[in-house]
């Protein structure tokens, strides 16, 4: 095996870029599959028309003064679904900068984007700054997951500082900010985390919900807290509510990373639950 070159003292610079095109049979093919760094790409099995796609770490990043950054577009009429392999874990780098992650979506009309990586832990010593913007056309179906474990086992959470920008047709759907770590005021009160250790957010956008959109759903112990509910059993908790948009949002918290995905996935079985009944 050829050795990997040495990392530059002042950080890596990568891209890497997916374009998803439909042909004559209406079946999405990747005309532009690139690459670049530690963020390597591979092609697989396509399932119906949709295309998939897995994105594999070539090498430990980010590193502190990283920049990283994925760009996405989904072309007119396409469905992608964008996997990886592993966790992404943010690592102190030499130059005590922080690192950047910039992900970048574009779905056309008539497409679908499922952008479902998984968690990104953000490791003692640390600091990443990520953001992701997300331009959607007004037809444009749209399903993403952000998982964040602050801390591997038994060690303090890193720094990480974390944008999530929606535009549908032009107009800002989602735009918020958050921050958890070391110089972060309050984060682990109770005002915020109150202790959790891992956060995340399940966003769908879908043009059906125009006229009759998902209505608002507690999740995990937060559900049974309601008058006639068992007792929660520290699973986490969250709620799945509606935006002034065709699109809902889950924001949870919970211990762990396994449990934060059983409360995700608990939203994904009430989002398809809602966009049946809105298509029927």
């Amino acid at each position: 095996m050829t050795p990997s070159p040495p990392r530059p003292v002042t950080g890596l610079r990568a891209t890497a870029r997916i374009t998803a095109r439909a042909d004559a049979r209406g079946s999405t093919r990747l005309p532009v599959l690139d690459g670049d760094g530690p963020l390597a790409l591979r092609r697989l099995r396509a399932h119906g028309n949709q295309a998939r796609v897995c994105v594999v770490g070539a090498m430990s990043a980010p590193l502190g003064g990283d920049r990283l950054a994925i760009e996405v577009t989904a072309e007119a009429g396409t469905a992608v679904r964008i996997t990886s392999a592993a966790a992404t874990v943010a690592l102190p780098g030499r130059t005590g900068e922080p690192a950047t992650y910039d992900v970048r979506l574009t779905v056309a009309d008539g497409a679908r984007l499922d952008w479902l990586p998984e968690p990104l832990i953000s490791a003692a010593g640390s600091d990443l700054r990520m953001t992701t913007t997300v331009d959607l056309a007004p037809t444009a179906r749209l399903v993403l997951r952000e998982e964040q474990v602050l801390g591997r086992s038994g060690e303090r959470p890193g720094t990480l500082r974390s944008r999530l920008t929606v535009r549908r047709a032009g107009r800002t759907l989602l735009d918020q900010e958050t921050a958890y770590g070391p110089g972060v005021p309050g984060w682990d009160t109770s005002a915020v985390l109150d202790g959790h250790r891992a956060v995340g957010q399940l966003l769908v956008a879908d043009p059906e919900w125009e006229a009759e959109p998902p209505d608002v759903r507690l999740l995990g112990d937060a559900a049974a807290e309601r008058p006639g509910a068992g007792d929660g059993d520290g699973a986490g908790q969250g709620v799945l509510a509606p935006l002034a948009g065709p699109a809902a949002l889950a924001t949870v918290v919970a211990p762990d990373a396994l449990k934060l995905r059983r409360l995700l996935d608990e939203a994904a079985e009430a989002v398809e639950a809602a966009r049946s009944a809105a298509a029927g």
